[in-house]
């Protein structure tokens, strides 16, 4: 679903500067709600203008029992961007390419993104390869490395891992689609005076071949703000993850992801974050949640895109 209401916002912004600059005004205090209005209205800006989708890993029994089902009640509560969380071996969800995309046709989707994950016992180019060449087919975007292995999570092993996610952000940008990292909370824990997140990843990894999907749940988790992470290294998060935090317990470095809620139900600030997209380069987010709904995926689903739509995105 795309987020694009700048005329909308400006009648808006225009309507409320009409209400704010009142004839008794004096000049400074006209000044000043003009700014103020300008202000808002550049903030609402900011949040509308970027792509919002669904991982579909939010909803991977539901799939799994019934793909063509589940992909139809998505399509029907507006969603029309997604993320996919199952490919292997040149297919996703057990299609090929092909049969894929005409599934996506047939209900309105583009896929955007793609989960995707390199061997963690190093890079096999072939089949990087075959990877790139099978969302390259499906007209992916982006393909995103999701997850590191408990086993490889020390800085030897980040360093390896990320010198391997370079060749592959390489090989993907040759095929026309971007690579990417997506982070947990466990990449912001202190090992040792490194923090493999700031001090590795994102230090060592090349802009021009890695982005960057920010899991706002996990670097919220993690005790870390987002706005100041878009500032510091600003358009390098092309994709977001979308999903709330019912409890503050900050920071938190274990997997625990009990907390987590559908957007706009917790305690994340959405409208402060998504007002600094721009800076932070983002081109889509998407909905998730690990938990599946707790065991209401659809319905949590529903009330994500329903909070975005009429509240976080709106201004």
């Amino acid at each position: 679903m795309k987020y694009q209401r700048r005329d909308f916002l400006k009648v808006s912004s225009a309507s409320a500067l009409g209400m704010l600059v009142l004839p008794a005004c004096g000049p400074g205090e006209k000044k000043a709600a003009e700014s103020a209005a300008e202000a808002a209205t550049a903030t609402a800006e900011a949040a509308a203008d970027i792509d919002v989708g669904l991982q579909l890993y939010t909803i991977r029994d539901a799939i799994a029992a019934d793909l063509e089902g589940s992909l139809e009640k998505v399509a029907a509560m507006g969603y029309k961007n997604l993320e996919l969380a199952s490919y292997a071996n040149g297919q996703f969800y057990g299609k090929t390419p092909a049969e894929f995309k005409k599934l996506m046709d047939d209900n309105g989707f583009t896929v955007f993104s793609s989960h995707t994950s390199v061997e963690a016992e190093g890079v096999n180019m072939d089949t990087a390869k075959l990877m790139a060449d099978a969302h390259a087919e499906l007209g992916v975007k982006y393909c995103v490395q999701p997850w590191v292995q408990e086993e490889d999570r020390n800085v030897e092993r980040y360093k390896q891992l990320v010198a391997d996610w370079n060749q592959v952000g390489e090989l993907m940008k040759n095929t026309g689609i971007q690579f990417g990292y997506h982070n947990h909370n466990f990449e912001f824990a202190n090992l040792d005076g490194v923090v493999p997140y700031y001090d590795i990843i994102l230090a060592d990894l090349d802009p021009e071949l890695v982005i960057m999907e920010l899991d706002l749940f996990w670097a919220t988790k993690a005790g870390q703000d987002p706005v100041e992470i878009f500032k510091k290294y600003p358009g390098r998060f092309h994709l977001l993850h979308l999903k709330d935090m019912s409890l503050d317990n900050t920071p938190y470095f274990t997997l625990d992801k009990d907390d987590i809620t559908s957007v706009g139900e917790g305690l994340i600030d959405f409208k402060r974050i998504l007002a600094e997209a721009e800076t932070g380069g983002v081109k889509c987010g998407f909905v998730e949640d690990d938990n599946q709904g707790s065991g209401t995926p659809f319905k949590a689903i529903e009330t994500s895109i329903n909070n975005l739509n009429n509240d976080i995105l709106k201004g």
